[in-house]
């Protein structure tokens, strides 16, 4: 996958914001404040997405799938990351940031919801 559709994407999730984090050279995605992606390279400079993801749902990606593996310099319980060039079925992309993404929002206090979800109608 190339990285503008996945910095598209990201940025299209309703109340999304970005920046990009000079020391750790990755470009960041947040909603209230809390990032659910990332953009960058592991220690070897190959280009990763690193995303949020349920403990559970993060294992059975990471035993389904070789480019998929404990999100690089986060815990390992709560994030992947997903080589760029990994075969990855169509579509599993999109639904993997959509589930980061969820998964940030709805930890997020019920008031920070509520202001995105406003935001949007």
């Amino acid at each position: 996958m190339d990285e503008q559709t996945l910095d598209t994407y990201c940025r299209k999730q309703p109340g999304a914001t970005h920046d990009y984090q000079m020391d750790w050279e990755c470009d960041r995605y947040h909603v209230g404040g809390k990032i659910f992606a990332m953009i960058g390279g592991d220690s070897k400079g190959v280009r990763i997405l690193t995303l949020k993801c349920d403990p559970m749902r993060a294992e059975e990606l990471r035993e389904s799938y070789e480019g998929i593996v404990p999100g690089y310099h986060m815990n390992k319980s709560h994030w992947n990351s997903v080589y760029l060039d990994a075969d990855i079925p169509e579509g599993l992309w999109e639904r993997m940031i959509e589930h980061a993404y969820e998964t940030v929002l709805q930890k997020l206090p019920k008031r920070v919801q509520q202001e995105i979800k406003s935001e949007q109608e």
